[in-house]
């Protein structure tokens, strides 16, 4: 057996991959590489009372629900985090993360400091946190405007929430500045790629170390 498939065999609990950033700042274009590059590592699609845009698909990039089935959601214990960005409502449902974990399955969440906080207290060690950093707040406007999804007072009350939600960087594991997306994938892999291999994330290795141990040579 090759290494490669001996260290995948051996088994863990997954892992739920925390990415958030001001908008604009690339947090959605590095996951979307992520998944592209990385087949083993799944989406957690959030639910969302915000207007789809054009460009989105209801149940591939959120759940659209209007305000009442949201909060019957979130009364009911259905969802992990939630919280109010932007005048709308957002949250992660509980069930199809829980059960990724326990099967040992990764799990990639994009979603804002308010959220990662709530999981980061309901889900612990479970938890790799990345905070996505823009170069400059100019290089963050300039990316708002070249998207065009947005209205001009929309881009300008974005520009003021990013100037909060960069107060809570120190609460990450991780910061990636993204100067050049290319580095900071490459820097977001690389994180990933180690926190697979931790050792309080391999329960399996009790029994493989044991096996090493009994091996008659």
């Amino acid at each position: 057996m090759a290494s490669q498939d001996l260290t995948a065999s051996i088994r863990r609990r997954g892992l739920m991959l925390v990415l958030s950033s001001p908008s604009g700042a690339g947090k959605s274009t590095i996951a979307r590489n992520l998944l592209k590059s990385d087949p083993s590592l799944e989406l957690s699609v959030s639910v969302t009372t915000r207007p789809r845009r054009g460009s989105e698909i209801d149940g591939v990039h959120y759940h659209f629900l209007s305000q009442r089935e949201f909060e019957r959601s979130r009364e009911t214990d259905g969802l992990l985090e939630w919280a109010e960005v932007h005048g709308n409502y957002y949250g992660t449902p509980r069930e199809p993360a829980e059960a990724a974990m326990a099967a040992g399955r990764d799990m990639l969440f994009d979603i804002d400091w308010q959220g990662a906080v709530q999981l980061d207290e309901k889900m612990g060690t479970d938890i790799v946190s990345i905070f996505i950093l823009p170069p400059s707040m100019g290089e963050l406007k300039a990316r708002l405007m070249r998207r065009a999804e947005d209205s001009l007072e929309s881009i300008e009350r974005r520009l003021y929430n990013a100037k909060l939600e960069l107060e809570h960087w120190r609460e990450y594991d991780y910061v990636v500045v993204n100067d050049d997306l290319d580095r900071a994938f490459s820097a977001v892999k690389a994180i990933v790629a180690a926190e697979r291999l931790r050792r309080d994330r391999r329960p399996g290795l009790f029994d493989f170390v044991s096996g090493l141990l009994d091996e008659k040579v």
